[in-house]
């Protein structure tokens, strides 16, 4: 499987590019939102790629970002939506809207994209709704965590050891808000009583 694809653009379309890796011409099929972020010909080009391979054909599909490759595999789960098929859909709608639309439940945005009808999109949002929620969950929980470990460094700075501003820093969590200020302001409050 080839997961990332490094080299020289030879040539692109809004529906693939020609990359040269050591003098070896790949085509890689990709979304509409890749074609308008590919440098010019001749340029430098890293692809996130996925590989299909069917009875009679290997297939590259790419991507600029890991977002963008990780929701094409999740759209390719999908019984029905075959690598063509998500590739219009990642062409006609950007990554946000396409995730809210699942979320939401929302049939009628889905079914304006090229290729998918009443059934394939009620399909996509019962077979994705809920591994998208809890990819947003996790997202949420790394910020969080990030934002904690900011306000423990701080902390330290101040002069404060690592054990009672982690732990300051926890307690603080449940009552203060979500942002740097807060949180900070909390954790003071509760290592000066």
């Amino acid at each position: 499987m080839i997961a990332l694809l490094c080299g020289r653009l030879v040539s692109k379309t809004p529906d693939s590019a020609i990359v040269d890796v050591g003098g070896v011409g790949y085509e890689v099929f990709i979304p509409l939102s890749t074609y308008y972020g590919l440098p010019k010909e001749n340029g430098r080009v890293s692809f996130h790629t996925i590989t299909i391979i069917r009875d009679d054909t290997i297939e590259l599909y790419g991507f600029l970002t890991p977002e963008e490759k990780r929701l094409f595999r999740l759209l390719i789960s999908v019984t029905g939506v075959g690598p063509r098929l998500a590739k219009n859909i990642l062409s006609g709608v950007s990554i946000e809207k396409l995730i809210e639309s699942i979320r939401g439940e929302d049939v009628t945005a889905l079914k304006r994209l090229p290729g998918v009808g009443k059934k394939t999109a009620q399909r996509v949002i019962v077979e994705l709704k809920d591994k998208l929620k809890e990819g947003a969950e996790r997202k949420e929980e790394r910020v969080e965590q990030g934002l904690k470990e900011d306000v423990v460094s701080a902390l330290r700075n101040l002069g404060y050891r690592l054990r009672e501003a982690e732990e300051a820093v926890e307690e603080a969590a449940n009552s203060a808000g979500k942002d740097f200020k807060s949180l900070l302001k909390e954790a003071l409050k509760r290592l000066s009583e």
